[in-house]
């Protein structure tokens, strides 16, 4: 039978029902699980969210008209509930990362987007000797380093910039964070920072291959261009082979960032592996450890993943730190008595004549401590949900007394959970650092704090961002006052990360003698 021209406005009409309406169908037992928008119709209501950098918002307000459990495409229901945590993510439940990782994908996959189980046993076994006790000890003296030049370029422009009239020097603070969480992990990931905080800018060399020219690009915003494209494409991985052909240059910057990333990966690898670096190293840092390490076959990782690898670790590494430090100089000015209290716990713990603290005299000092992981619930770096696929061959699983069965995606969004009034109480919105004290805390509270998720794939570099954070965070109070130069809160736009858009202050030299 032929089809006529002019029933082929229908058969097309038709086709395109047929696309929406499967995806439903196929998850029936989905249906009774309210729904934004067509969302539970087309994965295309989340990526447009995502595209707007504002997923993490979307999602919370959607728990907030229809409960605890939000189908947000048509195989992922979000679940806004602290009983589900383990459940999604713990050890032993046999769930896998979900295909929005494939969007990650560059070199070839690494430890944080390999889906396959036991590829990521082999690769966190390599990896996290990379992050043992003694490893991390070792890692303190890169930090403390380009935090001592940090402190040198902040004190130059206290004297050179300042206000005659205010005495403070205007900076947007997010700018020097990024320069000095790049610094950080270009030290302990490559064998030497990348010169962003003595340069007081942002730049990086990148080649394409080991062999070609260099080039230079702007490190941060190719790391925000990338985290923010990657993050979409998530929500439709079958999009990102043509993601550069989109009218919408988001996407083909976007891709062309993650081209970039991995070219300061190639570039940095290919500096700090030259026969000629190789024989007189001494370094013992990330790049050391791992290639120490041994792929399936017993030997040492090739230079592709080896690559792969470090570009984890600088993505990893890099702007969680800076946004996380943004964060918490933005709660603590907008929230009166913080920093004053948080100054004196620090003139009473570190002498006189330090500057830059070690970690072992701030590692114990409760109040920093609690800012940070205030700071961390509050802000939620992290603030989506990452998705995770109940596997083929599975049973069936029951949570938030729902059924789920293989080829569903169930996630825990970290920013709704850690704004909960149920689980923090009816001043959740509130910065409060007190409430981490043990005599506050409860337990429901800390299991329910998940700012490096939970389980087998949960931050492998936990502790060395938390010994960043403290020393940061300790010179940066001690040694400087602020005060607030912009109006409004801060900003902030969804990649992968919930990142600030910028934090305008006022800055100068304090005496704490």
């Amino acid at each position: 039978m032929l089809i006529s021209v002019d029933n082929a406005p229908y058969i097309l009409l038709g086709l395109a029902a047929v696309y929406i309406l499967l995806p439903y169908f196929q998850r029936w037992r989905l249906h009774d699980i309210p729904s934004p928008g067509l969302a539970a119709f087309t994965n295309l209501w989340l990526l447009l969210q995502a595209r707007q950098g504002k997923r993490f918002i979307s999602v919370d307000e959607a728990h907030k008209k229809y409960g605890k459990l939000v189908r947000i495409a048509p195989r992922h229901v979000s679940v806004a509930d602290d009983a589900a945590i383990n459940a999604i993510y713990g050890h032993g439940n046999g769930f896998l990362k979900a295909d929005f990782y494939d969007a990650f994908v560059s070199i070839r996959r690494g430890l944080f987007n390999t889906r396959d189980r036991a590829e990521h046993t082999r690769k966190r076994k390599t990896v996290s000797h990379t992050f043992s006790a003694k490893s991390i000890g070792q890692f303190e003296q890169y930090i403390h380093g380009n935090i001592e030049m940090f402190v040198k370029q902040w004190n130059k422009m206290s004297d050179l910039q300042a206000n005659p009239k205010t005495g403070y020097a205007s900076i947007d603070a997010l700018n020097w964070f990024n320069y000095l969480a790049f610094d950080i992990i270009g030290d302990l990931a490559f064998g030497a920072p990348f010169g962003m905080i003595e340069k007081g800018q942002d730049i990086a060399e990148m080649r394409k291959s080991p062999n070609d020219p260099p080039k230079y690009v702007q490190a941060v915003e190719v790391l925000n261009r990338r985290g923010e494209v990657s993050a979409t494409l998530g929500c439709l991985p079958a999009l990102k082979p043509f993601a550069k052909y989109l009218p919408d240059k988001f996407f083909s910057q976007g891709m062309e960032a993650v081209e970039n990333l991995a070219g300061i990966a190639i570039a940095r690898v290919n500096e700090r592996v030259k026969p000629e670096v190789m024989a007189n190293n001494t370094r013992v840092d990330l790049l050391a450890r791992l290639m120490e390490g041994k792929d399936s076959t017993g030997n040492k990782l090739g230079r592709e993943e080896l690559t792969a690898e470090a570009l984890t670790q600088l993505i990893a590494g890099s702007d969680t730190t800076s946004n996380t430090a943004c964060a918490i100089l933005y709660w603590c000015l907008r929230t009166p008595g913080v920093i004053p209290k948080l100054q004196k716990t620090l003139d009473d713990a570190i002498p006189t004549d330090i500057d830059v603290p070690t970690h072992a005299m701030v590692k114990e000092i409760d109040y920093l401590q609690w800012v940070i992981w205030e700071t961390m619930r509050i802000h939620s770096t992290s603030a989506m949900g990452l998705p995770r696929e109940i596997p083929e061959g599975a049973g069936p699983v029951v949570i938030a007394g729902h059924t789920f069965g293989p080829g569903d995606v169930l996630s825990v969004p970290s920013y709704t959970i850690h704004r909960s009034k149920e689980i923090w109480g009816p001043d959740a919105e509130e910065f409060v650092p007190e409430r981490w004290s043990p005599d506050r805390l409860t337990s429901r509270q800390k299991a329910a704090f998940i700012p490096f998720s939970h389980g087998p794939r949960a931050c492998v570099g936990r502790n060395v961002a938390e010994m960043e954070l403290l020393v940061m965070g300790a010179t940066v109070f001690r040694l400087f006052e602020f005060r607030m130069e912009q109006e409004g809160h801060m900003e902030t736009r969804e990649g992968f990360l919930r990142k600030p858009l910028g934090l305008m202050v006022g800055m100068k030299r304090r005496n704490h003698a």
